[in-house]
């Protein structure tokens, strides 16, 4: 009986262990399945779309929410990039959300435009990001998702606004956003830059990767102004970047990957969307397996 006994639970382990090795398979590797996507409605007139392999889904996945940029004035969550990076993510076995936010359309976000709007810019894509969460924590049993393994992505405008919305909850200007019981498990950046990577701490900080370009002259690479502004400028605001969040999430014992191209320039706003596999790999072992991983990847554009 004793023996009987055991090789039942020899064979459970077995076939979880098989599972799991599946499943992680599924993370790293593309599988073969048509891709659907679904549009939903948000909040008023604010849509998204998900995005979800129609077969193999593998139980528990996790969700990637996606933020286009467009200096918060332009962009769309359908464009060939972001359509793209979602259709190959959700190929990995991720369900993947590429959403929309209110625009500042016609409006500029440089020098010119004062900095309590943007800060006023910052925390109303903010907000739209915790809605389209919400909304779709209300349909994860329906999509097939864990509400617990919900990573922010995002470029540029939408990489500010991801760090931002994770990282931000304690600063006064944000703390009263509909947070809720949220939390978010990682974070990957296409330069981007946060408000205060002060208001980063134990509490809030997650597994990030960073994508940035040393030379970047629109989002600061280190701490430096937005746009480089002057500082008698109107939208003169100083804004810590991937290097200062990297160097802070190190402080807080958390893993986090920068990606660097030392002659690099704001293309690598798009430039990752074609790094799948290596967003994959630091998803599944730093969101996914929970191991700490801090280093920094020089990468040129040329790769």
């Amino acid at each position: 009986m004793k023996k009987r006994l055991y090789f039942f639970q020899v064979l459970i382990v077995l076939v979880l262990g098989l599972q799991s090795t599946q499943a992680q398979e599924v993370y790293l590797d593309s599988i073969n399945a048509k891709i659907g996507k679904e549009t939903f409605t948000y909040s008023d007139t604010l849509k998204l779309d998900f995005y979800s392999s129609e077969k193999g889904v593998v139980p528990n996945r996790p969700l990637l929410i996606l933020v286009h940029g467009g200096g918060f004035s332009g962009g769309k969550r359908d464009n060939f990039l972001e359509s793209g990076f979602s259709e190959a993510m959700a190929k990995r076995g991720y369900a993947v959300a590429s959403m929309s936010y209110s625009l500042r359309k016609g409006k500029s976000f440089g020098c010119d435009c004062p900095s309590t709007e943007k800060i006023e810019t910052f925390k109303s894509v903010s907000a739209d990001v915790l809605k389209a969460t919400r909304f779709l924590i209300g349909k994860s049993a329906k999509l097939n998702f864990d509400k617990n393994k919900i990573i922010l992505v995002g470029s540029s405008a939408g990489a500010e606004a991801v760090l931002n919305t994770a990282f931000l909850q304690y600063h006064p200007d944000f703390k009263k956003l509909p947070y809720g019981d949220i939390k978010f498990a990682g974070v990957v950046s296409f330069a981007g830059a946060v408000l205060n990577a002060d208001y980063i701490v134990k509490n809030n900080a997650v597994p990030t990767l960073l994508f940035h370009g040393k030379k970047d002259k629109l989002v600061p690479f280190g701490t430096a102004p937005h746009h480089h502004c002057i500082a008698s400028a109107a939208g003169y605001l100083m804004l810590d970047g991937s290097r200062t969040i990297a160097e802070r999430l190190k402080v807080l014992n958390t893993s986090c990957t920068l990606v660097y191209d030392p002659n690099g320039s704001h293309d690598w706003a798009n430039l990752p969307y074609a790094q799948v596999d290596l967003i994959s790999e630091f998803i599944l072992q730093n969101v996914l397996n929970g191991k700490l991983i801090q280093s920094h990847v020089r990468m040129s554009h040329k790769n």
